[in-house]
């Protein structure tokens, strides 16, 4: 019998989104029923390219403040090739929800899993479990197309702002600094890496600044800098030395793609973004529209980022069943994957959308 339910929005968007989204639900729902007495209330809110092109809007009317209801935002992808703005670029409504409910801390696990593809031939690429820690509503994103910022001067010259301010990065930080605590408590190595460009921009030596001033709350937790070069060199020379990366919001967008490579790919990329009062969660992957709906999506990135959905909710319940939830949804791929049982295509496996969410399931039924 359900007592509870929480409420989420879901967004299932363009291409793939709609596959994987589906397979999270289903995934979520099951780990809940097998765990705990809630439940989710999915909202379904209409947005994307595909919206767009039928009614001019990037996102249902009123759907940006109606979300503001929910107890989490989950989103498939959003995004097709040939359907664009105006000046160019692509229909973008989930960076104004960032902004809107300042969801500043962008969540980006990166772990290695067994036989699944490793990109790098040395065996210490296994023990990749790293965190790339992006401030989502700020950096040089502040300035992207759909918040209208850019200082356009005619057909000659284009002007962007990089934007970091102290109440934000001082969140960010302590977000930072908390995760590793956390990491630690669990087996981790609790390292935090400050990475900027603090060498040439004062708006980066600012942020290091910050990173420096907020340690002293956390003695526990070793911290180290990077240059943002610097570290893309060592995640291709030696990316099982780091835990928790905290960055501005474009390095985070560039180095986090670079990470999910070194364990497979994209379909591995799950996605939190988090905030004081709100979290939006998705795969990291875009829309892939040749491939939609043809069982070939890999849906792991969107079932994994329904089980950071669930470990948000649970804190924010204070819920510990909610939880165990969240790590029977993290046991099923971790087992799946060590037994064989999980072949995705995208690493040239026999199993599509459907068999891989088929078989996350049986895993999660199969559970003590």
């Amino acid at each position: 019998m359900i007592s509870s339910r929480f409420n989420v929005s879901l967004i299932m968007g363009d291409g793939i989104g709609i596959d994987v989204a589906e397979s999270a639900q289903q995934v979520v729902d099951a780990a809940l029923n097998k765990s705990t007495s809630l439940a989710v209330n999915w909202q379904n809110v209409h947005a994307g390219a595909g919206y767009f092109s039928e009614t001019g809007m990037d996102i249902e009317s009123g759907a940006e403040h109606a979300m503001e209801k929910s107890d989490a935002i989950f989103l498939g992808a959003i995004g097709l090739p040939a359907v664009r703005q105006p000046d160019g670029t692509e229909i973008s409504p989930h960076l104004r929800l960032r902004e809107i409910y300042e969801l500043y801390a962008g969540v980006r696990p990166v772990k290695a899993y067994p036989n699944v593809p490793q990109r790098l031939s040395d065996s210490r690429a296994m023990n990749i479990d790293m965190v790339i820690l992006r401030e989502s509503t700020e950096g040089l994103f502040y300035s992207a197309s759909v918040h209208n910022r850019s200082d356009i001067r005619g057909d000659n010259e284009v002007r962007e702002t990089m934007l970091v301010t102290r109440r934000i990065t001082e969140k960010l930080h302590d977000f930072g600094f908390r995760l590793a605590e956390k990491r630690k408590a669990r087996g981790g190595m609790g390292k935090i890496t400050c990475v900027d460009k603090a060498n040439v921009f004062a708006a980066m030596a600012f942020f290091r600044k910050i990173f420096d001033e907020r340690s002293t709350a956390f003695p526990d937790v070793e911290k180290h800098y990077n240059y943002v070069d610097a570290q893309a060199l060592d995640l291709v020379r030696k990316p099982w030395e780091y835990d928790v990366l905290v960055m501005e919001n474009m390095f985070g967008d560039i180095l986090s793609d670079l990470a999910g490579g070194l364990v497979g790919g994209m379909g591995m990329a799950a996605c939190a973004e988090i905030g004081d009062e709100h979290g939006l969660f998705q795969p990291a992957h875009g829309s892939a529209p040749d491939i939609m709906g043809k069982d070939l999506a890999n849906p792991l990135a969107a079932i994994l980022s329904g089980a950071l959905m669930l470990d948000y909710l649970a804190d924010k319940s204070d819920e510990e069943s909610v939880a165990d939830a969240a790590m029977l949804i993290d046991q099923a791929v971790d087992a799946g994957f060590q037994q064989n049982r999980l072949r995705p295509a995208e690493f040239g496996g026999d199993m599509g959308t459907n068999a891989v969410t088929r078989e996350v399931l049986s895993l999660i039924d199969e559970a003590c």
